[in-house]
């Protein structure tokens, strides 16, 4: 007889939710796509002309306004309000390296708004490969091939000069990739910490409390309406710390996030 294990699993959520919601936030997630499609084609000619007619610094600064407006249009279209406390931690003016949990698409939108100034984060090369995204992503961002360890380096030196030179803050995702398990975190690369300890750049932590009620990682189609929230926590120093101080600074990190989860309903 065949028995497949994920089968329980799979019906005890649609009992708990009901197959109707699903169907319903399928609809809901085409629909998002559409919203993706029009609001690309308002933002992707401001992109083009910034890009091509400006200097690289300046050219910076714009694009990120013209990404905060475009994760603002998203939002409208997808009947998602946004909620972002903490704001005043974070001062514009400050170079951090940025860190936050990450269980959706919709966190790098939800980082454009709760972020006042301009900054770059690191992208997969994959994105890229996506069309007119992946354009506003080679010019705007930092790229990397996670599968070649000269790549990463490469992406590494690109970020160091983004915080020490340009003075542009960098967003990472510490986790590496996006939480698809039932636990608040998964497990943290050193990548950020080793980044924020060797330029002595303060971290500032963001913490994504449910994003992924939204847009959950392992159903790409799925959307619902309704209020995102992020919440800022005091941003830690890191001067003075050499390299050894990586595990202490990352267990850091995981207690402010774990703490704005724990509290993410009051």
């Amino acid at each position: 007889m065949y028995i497949c294990v994920h089968k329980p699993v799979y019906y005890n959520k649609l009992k708990e939710e009901g197959i109707h919601i699903q169907i319903l936030k399928t609809l809901f997630g085409v629909y998002s796509m559409i919203v993706v499609f029009v609001t690309l084609i308002i933002v992707i000619p401001c992109y083009l002309v910034i890009f091509n007619l400006w200097n690289k610094e300046r050219a910076a600064i714009a694009a990120c306004k013209i990404s905060r407006f475009w994760a603002r249009l998203l939002f409208i279209g997808f009947f998602i309000r946004v909620e972002v406390k903490g704001m005043e931690l974070i001062d514009p003016n400050q170079v951090y390296v940025f860190v936050c949990n990450h269980r959706s698409q919709l966190d790098i939108p939800l980082f454009a708004m709760a972020c006042k100034g301009p900054f770059r984060f690191l992208s997969k090369i994959e994105v890229t490969r996506i069309p007119l995204v992946g354009y506003v992503v080679k010019k705007l961002y930092i790229t990397v091939d996670r599968k070649k360890r000269e790549d990463r380096v490469i992406s590494l030196r690109k970020m160091e000069d983004s915080l020490l030179k340009e003075r542009i803050p960098v967003l990472l995702f510490p986790e590496g990739t996006r939480n698809r398990t039932d636990a608040p975190l998964i497990d943290f690369k050193d990548g950020a910490f080793r980044l924020a300890i060797e330029t002595q750049t303060p971290i500032g932590v963001l913490t994504m409390l449910n994003s992924g009620d939204f847009s959950p990682a392992n159903k790409l189609l799925q959307l619902k309406p309704g209020k995102i929230k992020a919440a800022w926590s005091e941003p830690i120093i890191t001067k003075g710390m050499t390299l050894d101080d990586i595990p202490k600074l990352k267990e850091e990190v995981k207690k402010r996030l774990l703490e704005k989860l724990r509290t993410k309903n009051e």
